[in-house]
């Protein structure tokens, strides 16, 4: 009944991807002042002092706001906007849709290449203002005020406006850019009450709070997880091309620290502790669409931890400190030198290996093996999957190749000609990882073939696993026999993909390899468990109930947004509770009136109760909030053909056609209406413009052959035909 959740989880995924954030409160730990360290640990404070941590977060003052105040003004679309300063605070006039408002800057957010500004509005929530200060220097193009958005005008009845909860820096931001923080997020009053211990990622944030190591100076720091041991055991013997590990299998566990900010993730607790395993305080999004690319390569603002989980480096046992100082978070060498730490100088850094001008940009490995992405308008980021350029492979897949990112005015086949030239023929891949490709890429695979890829234990865990949350779109079921292997896996990711993906068991059966996975090590895993079990009886009750309660602790601390209360609402329809679904989704609807799904969702539910009063009330609503959303306009299209309207039905498909043209199922439900009133040769003409538009088309040709053969068409019929033979 209710709206795919995969659609619905990428989506704000995507969104949440656009924003940075940030802001604070007060102190409340003085032990977790990184100032308290200084007279230990000098050295390690003085180098903390040089990293983006120390700048993530700041009381707005004259010292730490770099952007123009002195009176600047800017204007984008209908936004116009002036920045200045009175007695020694900072403020910014807005004018936007014929209404001025003022707002004092009250913290400063990041510092380069960028730095954002939050302003305190009600109910403890802070904001982030729609225009930045872009910090780079002017020969860089910089030293201006800018929006993210820079080809839109996000009006003021939009998700993505700077006073919506998605720009807020309570719930979006602030985790990961101050120490100690807590959202304390109250549902019942809609208020934040969040405090956090510093101001800025701090020695805390890696290190925990210390209490007794800053009372006793004695004391010995036990927890092995944030404190690595830094031996250099990279060697590489002579003639070897690459360094490998030697020594005792290295614990890299402490990078669970990093990607605790460093992944597009949701949080599962109230703040982040640098002791806990990442999987039980976080669950991970997997390398699927739209957020990277169909080979894993970064497309949205994905940050590093699917990216670094694919590279060969993660699985030879390469860390972060590898390659970045443990304090100042820069890298510990410039240029190829950083990989020359394991990589031969003799072979890898020549031109021989480069093909470039000694010097020049393309003569720098990472131009090529980490390719920069630019978000927030002007942060160029790497991509730490350090793959090999495969121009070969981008025409068929619809992939970015660094070689094409350079040579602009060069297409995929000059540049796997040149690289075939320099290095002769492409290294195969494995059958398995091929099919993976057409698999991301929106091709369809057999079973046999899709259950390959995820079994294979030479791909990485994180590709395995993201397609097995991708066999939804393979097979409608999978039995108790067959999940049994991927629900006892060594890898959590396997457990946690599994977990994710239990609707294809029959629910008589789910119970039987999903208890296990109630408890499971990781948190993660075990509210994704009790979530495909909620109203089964046959698993046991009192384990059920631990993971039943965390999974609603993890939605509770995200009531704050749509998604919260959207997730919320379908554990209670699934518990059979459909007043407290009724009443999460009108709490996602007030909090966050410009998501459409729970509108779409409450109005499913009115009509299972045969309530077509409040139904037809819930659609206005959201054709009023969210006018320009496709799956608005087709789901009341569907509600006019239950109400016998279907000459307004076809209006509304035709509307939710225009907002998103590529969507196979609009095309198709607005051809059959089109069909049932007569207009089939209407319907035909329609279905071969826009089947061009559609991935997997063969629906469409379908109904297209059914129309041709209803009109005696028979060039129709031979050009449908086609398709189906896709």
């Amino acid at each position: 009944m209710f709206k795919s959740l995969f659609t619905r989880v990428s989506y704000f995924s995507v969104l949440a991807s656009f924003f940075y954030c940030a802001t604070t409160y007060a102190f409340i730990n003085k032990d977790a002042d990184p100032q308290n360290c200084t007279s230990c640990h000098q050295s390690a404070v003085s180098s903390w002092m040089k990293s983006d941590h120390a700048k993530a977060m700041d009381v707005a003052t004259k010292k730490t706001v770099l952007g123009d105040f002195n009176n600047a003004k800017a204007t984008h679309y209908s936004q116009k906007a002036r920045f200045y300063t009175e007695k020694n605070n900072f403020f910014m006039e807005m004018n936007h849709e014929n209404k001025t408002s003022v707002y004092k800057i009250k913290y400063t957010f990041g510092h380069y290449p960028l730095q954002q500004y939050l302003i305190e509005t009600q109910n403890g929530k802070y904001q982030v203002l729609p225009f930045s200060w872009d910090s780079r220097t002017k020969a860089e193009g910089g030293q201006r005020w800018f929006v993210m958005y820079e080809d839109e005008d996000i009006k003021a009845q939009d998700r993505l406006h700077w006073q919506q909860p998605l720009q807020s820096w309570n719930g979006m931001c602030a985790d990961c850019h101050s120490d100690g923080l807590k959202r304390n997020y109250d549902k019942d009053k809609g208020t934040f009450d969040t405090t956090f211990d510093n101001i800025n990622v701090g020695c805390q944030s890696c290190h925990g709070k210390m209490n007794n190591h800053t009372k006793d100076k004695n004391a010995i720091i036990k927890n092995s997880r944030n404190q690595p041991k830094i031996i250099n055991n990279w060697l590489r013997k002579v003639g070897e091309r690459t360094a490998s590990w030697q020594g005792e299998k290295r614990d890299n566990s402490f990078m669970d620290t990093c990607f605790a900010c460093h992944s597009l993730r949701s949080p599962l607790t109230n703040g982040i502790k640098p002791e806990h395993a990442f999987l039980d305080q976080f669950s991970p999004s997997f390398i699927i669409p739209p957020l990277y690319h169909a080979d894993g390569q970064i497309k949205e603002e994905v940050y590093v931890y699917g990216s670094f989980l694919q590279s060969k480096m993660y699985k030879a046992g390469v860390n972060c400190i590898d390659c970045h100082d443990q304090h100042t978070m820069k890298i510990k060498v410039p240029d190829n030198g950083l990989c020359l730490q394991c990589h031969s100088a003799e072979v890898f850094n020549q031109p021989t290996h480069f093909k470039h001008e000694e010097g020049s940009e393309g003569s720098k490995c990472v131009n090529c093996h980490m390719p920069t992405n630019r978000y927030m308008g002007v942060d160029d980021r790497r991509d730490h999957s350090f793959k090999i350029p495969r121009p070969h492979l981008s025409t068929a897949n619809d992939t970015p190749n660094a070689c094409t990112n350079c040579h602009e005015d060069k297409d995929n086949n000059w540049a796997a000609a040149k690289l075939e030239q320099w290095h002769g023929k492409p290294k195969a891949l494995s059958k398995t990882y091929t099919d993976f490709l057409r698999l991301q890429s929106g091709k369809r695979l057999q079973l046999a073939q899709h259950l390959a890829i995820v079994n294979d234990k030479n791909l990485n865990d994180i590709v395995r696993a993201t397609a097995l949350t991708g066999l939804v779109n393979t097979t409608p079921q999978l039995s108790n026999e067959q999940i049994k292997p991927w629900v006892a896996s060594d890898k959590p990711l396997i457990r946690l993909a599994i977990a994710q993906t239990g609707q294809l068991v029959p629910p008589n059966e789910r119970h039987l390899a999903f208890a296990t996975l109630l408890s499971d090590k990781y948190k993660s895993v075990r509210i994704a468990a009790a979530n495909q079990l909620i109203g089964n009886t046959q698993v046991n009750a009192e384990v059920m109930k631990k993971a039943f309660d965390e999974l609603m602790l993890s939605n509770d601390i995200n009531t704050w947004r749509g998604e919260g209360n959207l997730n919320e609402s379908m554990i209670h329809y699934g518990s059979g509770n459909r007043d407290k679904a009724i009443a999460a989704l009108k709490n996602a609807i007030n909090v966050d009136p410009y998501f459409s799904v729970p509108y779409l969702n409450l109005a499913d539910i009115y009509k299972t109760m045969g309530d077509s009063v409040n139904e037809a009330k819930i659609y206005q609503q959201a054709l009023k909030t969210s006018p320009l959303d496709g799956m608005v306009h087709y789901s009341y299209g569907l509600y006019l053909i239950r109400n016998k309207d279907t000459v307004n039905a076809i209006e509304s498909f035709k509307q939710a056609i225009k907002l998103d043209p590529t969507n196979a199922q609009y095309i198709y439900l607005y051809a059959l209406a089109q069909d049932s009133v007569g207009k089939t040769k209407q319907a035909l003409m329609q279905l071969r413009m826009m089947i061009t538009k559609v991935d997997n088309p063969q629906q469409l040709a379908q109904l297209g052959l059914s129309f041709s053969q209803k009109l005696r068409d028979q060039k129709s019929y031979q050009f449908f035909g086609r398709f189906m033979q896709q």
